[in-house]
């Protein structure tokens, strides 16, 4: 005999942060948020997607050892619930007759009650999940103390089949687990979805997402809840780990939250920062780093990296050095000495003549006789970036490269030199807005940062024209067109994947994007070859966008040409056609 449905669940959300590959850690981590949620006195603890391995595992999770070791984790857990204590929702792989699946299994009573597999596998953007994990049958819900429970796992609810099946077979409220990254704008996104997912089928959801860095990804939780209705029933904080209970009381047959927090979540240059700084604290942590070291010009790309690294790490876990030469100015040396000590961290200067002149002579046989050039300039970053790397490997400290998305997108940085590194956090960041969160961050600490209060990044670094300085009296605009213009031609280019003639249609010079699309092809070299860095745009350098590096293709900016209809085939999407003599 079934038992009688409950009319009132406490269902705790567990937003905290998981480390792909670190099972029983995360096993650990389990066990201490049950604990927190039987405090609160709940009944079911929920946790993200893939949680007990760590999302997104990639090619790890087709190791049978690895999968094997999750099923280990998964039943031990399982074992645990015997205790009367709440039951458990935790996301894991799952290896059945020769296929992978990545599921959400109930653990409740001592045993796994009930497993569901993701149905619909994401295969675009950073999204790689067809290539690993098998798609699983439509699902059904589960039953939890009588009470009908839809477990839609993330990209599930995107569509609209998986939840009106869950809807048809008579779930009662869906729970959805998630490893949705953050970029710009994407909260809006998942409610949107939401809303419509519950609109659709007039069934309350809980969305639980994941918090914390992993390698580009940034994972900002603002988990939330929406009643049936569509009303917003409760906002958890945004890149913070903290673990909720809600209180969902039947009445009238329909399920509604009771009494939740509704956090407020930062958006547009506010959240940028956060996950900058959050995607750094977790790769240098979970990497095991001691702290950071890197090179801090004057300039205000490695400014922002110092902020965001003193906030992230706390200063007494970040070292910076100034590595001046002769076409240092004395301004730069005065701004990064007020940065550094405005940040309260470790500041040394290390002049770079001798290595500098000493390359020189022993290329100056092969040299002989030819004119300076770039050649001269690029031994300068890569003086640098030897000597940061040489700190790094004696000291233990993680080497921080500095390059802004502009200039990595134009090839503006000096392979081997200043694009050392084992981490850029600014990565995908285009210029103007590394002065935007220069000056954000001058008028505001953000929530859980370690660097102190005020201004931290001194007024001249902002303002002044930026400058390589790998030569007397040059400037950036020397080789590039304004920032406000390149920055714009580029969120066309990579973004957008616009056509020249529309990016010229918006009032741009046709040869000057065209010069720009040329150099943007053309780097794709560097940027294989560049450190990892924080993802915060839609598509980022990396994960998001796989150019050939060999590719002869340039958009010459012609007027768009329509297809020919009369030398089309007969039927575009193939198939069997009668043979027509």
């Amino acid at each position: 005999m079934s038992p009688k449905p409950v009319d009132r669940l406490v269902i705790a959300l567990a937003q905290i942060g998981c480390i792909v590959g670190d099972i029983a850690g995360n096993a650990r981590r389990v066990r201490d948020a049950r604990a927190t949620a039987a405090g609160q006195g709940a009944d079911l603890v929920m946790f993200s997607e893939l949680f007990l391995s760590g999302y997104p595992p990639e090619d790890l999770v087709l190791k049978p050892a690895f999968q094997e070791a999750c099923r280990a984790a998964l039943e031990d857990l399982a074992r645990e619930t015997a205790d009367g204590g709440p039951a458990l929702l935790v996301g894991a792989p799952w290896a059945e007759n020769g296929a992978c699946y990545n599921a959400y299994a109930l653990l409740d009573g001592g045993r796994i009650d009930a497993v569901r597999f993701k149905v619909d596998l994401p295969n675009y953007g950073v999204f790689d999940e067809k290539r690993v994990f098998a798609s699983g049958p439509a699902p059904g819900p589960v039953v939890f103390r009588g009470v009908r429970l839809g477990l839609p796992i993330c990209e599930d609810i995107w569509n609209e089949e998986v939840c009106e099946t869950l809807a048809e077979t008579g779930a009662e409220l869906l729970l959805t687990p998630n490893g949705s990254p953050y970029w710009r704008g994407k909260q809006e996104e998942r409610i949107a979805v939401g809303v419509a997912r519950v609109a659709e089928n007039r069934l309350p959801m809980v969305y639980l997402n994941q918090i914390g860095g992993q390698d580009e990804l940034v994972f900002d939780g603002g988990s939330f809840a929406l009643n049936a209705d569509c009303t917003l029933a409760c906002q958890l904080n945004a890149f913070a780990e903290e673990i909720v209970s809600l209180a969902w009381e039947r009445e009238d047959g329909d399920w509604t939250c009771k009494g939740a927090p509704r956090a407020l979540t930062p958006e547009g240059d506010q959240a940028d920062y956060l996950a900058c700084m959050l995607g750094l604290r977790d790769y240098v942590n979970n990497n095991g780093f001691p702290g950071v070291v890197m090179g801090l010009s004057g300039g205000v790309d490695s400014a922002l990296c110092a902020a965001l690294a003193v906030d992230a790490l706390g200063p007494e876990r970040v070292h910076c050095i100034m590595l001046p030469y002769r076409f240092t100015s004395g301004e730069s040396l005065t701004d990064a000495r007020a940065c550094a000590d405005a940040l309260r961290l470790r500041y040394d200067v290390l002049p770079i003549a001798p290595a500098v002149e000493g390359l020189e002579q022993v290329l100056s046989p092969l040299f002989a006789g030819r004119p300076r050039d770039i050649t001269e300039e690029n031994l300068q970053s890569r003086a640098r970036g030897t000597l940061l790397m040489s700190v790094s490997n004696k000291f233990g400290p993680m080497l921080v490269t500095t390059g802004n998305k502009s200039e990595m997108s134009v090839g503006y940085a000096t392979i081997y030199g200043d694009m050392n590194g084992g981490f850029n956090p600014i990565k995908d960041l285009y210029k103007m807005q590394v002065f935007r969160l220069c000056e954000l961050r001058n008028a505001w600490r953000p929530p859980g940062a370690l660097g102190p209060e005020g201004e931290v990044i001194p007024h001249n670094i902002i303002v002044k024209p930026p400058s390589a300085e790998l030569r007397e009296n040059q400037k950036d605009e020397d080789s590039l067109p304004a920032y406000p213009v390149l920055d714009d031609i580029l969120e066309c280019l990579v973004e957008r994947e616009m056509r020249v003639s529309d990016i010229v249609a918006r009032g741009h010079d046709l040869e000057v994007v065209r010069r720009i699309e040329r150099l943007l092809y053309i780097a794709e070299y560097k940027r294989r070859q560049s450190a990892p860095g924080v993802k915060v745009t839609k598509k980022n350098f990396g994960r998001d966008r796989r150019y050939p590096i060999v590719n002869r293709f340039r958009d010459e900016g012609a007027p768009l040409r329509a297809p020919d209809p009369s030398i089309a085939p007969r039927k575009s999407q193939g198939g069997a056609e009668r043979f027509e003599e």
